[in-house]
């Protein structure tokens, strides 16, 4: 703002006035040269890349992944081995070798080559083979229970849907990091601006209190307006000691959201200031220019995301139980042959097969599990319905508060544009003798008290900001 030309009475006055003006300059001058300045884009590249909360929920993904290998697991193919022999007084009871080879398919079809080798005079008659051992290969059926859906199938379906839900819940638990490390910095840089703000007019109270304290004792002024000059001088002072330890602080808070490698945390150091044209900067660093809120597909939330795929795993489930409710029917069928060399030895009257079928008569057991999944699914449905309609009046009641903040800091602005100018007013009434150090203080307290309304408004601002991107799951991680 344009200073206005004052009419000073004296040399004393006028000496007072360059030294307001000279030591505003060389303040502001050594602090820019100074100062290190930590702008909010580094500040969460280090949280994003480092911070140890960001590590850990990557193992989420880990476990995801690790979970969808072991139910992959269940349709590796398996070689089995067994081997049984009893010898006792000199005679072989029985020698026993049976090897199998078994691949298991998506459906419940499982494809079998089997080695049986059996001699021994006490050896059971229908395991009797022939001296090189008796080959066969078949296939294992259910028909009922297991064949469009067993437990091998539901496995894997669900660790697929859990991946993806993994990755959908990675990017909310991210979020909200970056969210809380976003509203302590805004915290930093509130607790910076209001010091800043005390200690500026600490020394506009130290230099009004030179300048009344000479004017004393060149008998223009009276003894009670140093009194009062060095009162404000300690009662700025005071806020400032309190602005300092508010700074340590938040500073300190600040340093929780700051790591290198290998978990070493930072700590900062006195001289590192936040970014004072954060707000200026906030749209770019969080992207905010990309969102297109009229075509915001809610659907595409990572929330409903991981909640989607919550379902169609529950919905495995559900169809998995309902399985289970058949009876179960297993038809083994093997070609048998001491000649596997020769493909024409496979014989379809020479065979080992067998059915098994086995059938709960009430059951409970089944009836109670495919209710128990079509409530959890019921449960599911809801809380889908329930934060698409809270996601909704969310991100619609931060847009319409953040209008309201932009309103509120115009108004915050003009109330301490209108301070300054009846502050300097004031000032040159006092400098012509025309007012008192007390009306002065007064304007100048008025003042201090809207420019910390103004900073705080300007916190709040960023902070919705910051709550809307973090509504929006699109902190990018």
């Amino acid at each position: 703002m344009e200073k206005p030309v004052v009419i000073l009475k004296n040399k004393s006055m006028k000496k007072y006035l360059f030294l307001v003006c000279f030591f505003s300059i060389i303040s502001t001058y050594s602090q820019d040269l100074n100062s290190k300045i930590m702008s909010l884009e580094e500040y969460l590249g280090y949280v994003k890349q480092f911070h140890p909360i960001v590590k850990q929920v990557d193992l989420v993904i880990a476990e995801s992944e690790a979970k969808l290998l072991k139910s992959r697991g269940a349709f590796d193919p398996k070689l089995e081995v067994d081997y049984d022999k009893k010898q006792f007084k000199g005679t072989e009871y029985y020698n026993k070798l049976n090897a199998t080879f078994k691949v298991p398919t998506w459906y419940g079809i499982e494809l079998k080559a089997n080695f049986e080798e059996n001699s021994g005079f006490f050896l059971n008659p229908e395991a009797n083979v022939p001296v090189d051992g008796l080959y066969s290969v078949g296939v294992s059926v259910s028909l009922a229970k297991g064949l469009l859906m067993n437990e091998r199938m539901s496995m894997l379906k669900q660790a697929k849907f859990f991946k993806d839900q993994a990755k959908a819940d990675r990017q909310l638990l991210v979020n909200n990091v970056l969210f809380d490390a976003s509203k302590t910095y805004f915290k930093w840089l509130q607790s910076y601006n209001e010091k800043e703000v005390y200690n500026s007019f600490l020394q506009n109270a130290k230099l009004r209190f030179n300048g009344v304290k000479r004017s004393f004792y060149e008998g223009e002024r009276a003894s009670i307006d140093t009194l009062e000059a060095g009162i404000t001088v300690n009662n700025r002072k005071l806020n400032l000691e309190r602005a300092n330890i508010k700074y340590i602080k938040s500073t300190l808070e600040l340093s929780n959201f700051l790591w290198l490698e290998n978990n070493i945390p930072i700590e900062l150091q006195d001289d590192i200031t936040p970014d004072s044209d954060t707000y200026q900067k906030i749209d770019a660093v969080l992207s905010i220019n990309s969102f297109i809120m009229d075509s915001l597909n809610i659907n595409e939330h990572p929330k409903l995301i991981s909640l989607d795929n919550k379902f169609r795993g529950l919905n495995i489930e559900k169809r998995l139980k309902a399985n289970n409710l058949l009876p179960q029917v297993d038809l083994e069928y093997n070609f048998v042959t001491q000649t596997p060399e020769f493909i024409n030895s496979l014989d379809q009257n020479q065979y080992k097969g067998g059915v098994k079928v086995k059938f709960p008569l009430f059951l409970r057991k089944e009836r109670g599990d495919l209710k128990l999944a079509k409530l959890k699914l019921k449960d599911v449905e809801y809380e889908i319905a329930s934060t698409k309609v809270t996601l909704s009046n969310k991100i619609d009641a931060i847009s319409q508060e953040i209008n309201s903040l932009e309103r509120q800091q115009g108004y915050a602005n003009s109330m301490v544009n209108d301070y300054q100018t009846l502050l300097t007013a004031e000032e040159r009434k006092f400098f012509l003798g025309e007012s008192s150090i007390f009306l002065v203080n007064s304007r100048e307290s008025k003042l201090i008290d809207s420019k910390l309304k103004a900073i705080k408004v300007v916190n709040e601002f960023l902070t919705s900001k910051a709550s809307l991107v973090n509504t929006l799951a699109m902190m990018n991680p």
